[in-house]
């Protein structure tokens, strides 16, 4: 017992003895995670912001794991993660011509990333969004399509047949949700979005109670 608590305190000892070097970062996560997983994190954070990351991604991913009681050296590895994919999502964009004070497309090319699409994918819809199309949009209804199980390729494919075919910006923000309309009828994500960037008209929704060859009108004869 009395080992424990010199272990403990210890603990708060370093932990104290850390507190005035605590970085803004962890200064602005406060007491919503361990105080070494402040410190830790603050360090990631304001390493991010230097470098010109958008860092409220990287703090609300530690809270949120402060929050559910993760491990904290599995908050530090999720946070490191997202780091990387901010900065492939930020090297994307700049490839693709954007503003780099745009976070907004940043953000939305790391979740896209972390959805399935690669680095290039993101640069190719990056480039492709110009007014009236925002590229933060256009990548988070990418990185949506490919979280409901639409392969990546045909992701792309759809949202840029969408954005040549002359969509609102409103139609484009539809595509997710009219892919899990087809979901729910019994299409597979790439059967519900199939032919969606080319308008209603193309969109091909398969009808599961129909069996295989049972698609195509038969002739009868008299």
């Amino acid at each position: 017992m009395r080992a424990a608590g010199l272990s403990g305190l210890l603990l708060a000892v370093t932990v104290a003895a850390g507190l005035p070097a605590q970085t803004p970062g962890a200064r602005r996560l406060g007491d919503r995670v361990p105080p070494e997983v402040a410190v830790a994190v603050g360090r990631l954070v304001d390493s991010a912001a230097a470098r010109g990351l958008p860092v409220g991604p990287l703090l609300d991913k530690a809270i949120e794991g402060g929050a559910k009681g993760v491990p904290a050296e599995r908050v530090l590895a999720a946070v490191r993660a997202l780091v990387s994919r901010l900065e492939e999502a930020a090297a994307a964009a700049r490839a693709a011509g954007l503003a780099r004070s745009d976070s907004d497309a940043v953000e939305a090319g790391a979740f896209a990333l972390n959805a399935g699409l690669d680095r290039r994918a993101v640069e190719r819809l990056a480039r492709r969004s110009r007014p009236p199309y925002t590229p933060a949009a256009t990548l988070r209804v990418a990185g949506t399509l490919a979280a409901l199980g639409v392969p990546a390729d045909e992701t792309v494919q759809v949202v840029q047949q969408a954005i040549d075919a002359g969509a609102t910006p409103g139609d484009l923000l539809d595509l997710p949700q009219e892919v899990q309309r087809g979901v729910a009828r019994g299409a597979s994500p790439a059967a519900a979005a199939a032919g969606l960037g080319q308008g209603p008209a193309h969109a091909a929704m398969p009808d599961p109670s129909r069996g295989a060859g049972q698609g195509k009108s038969q002739s009868h004869k008299p």
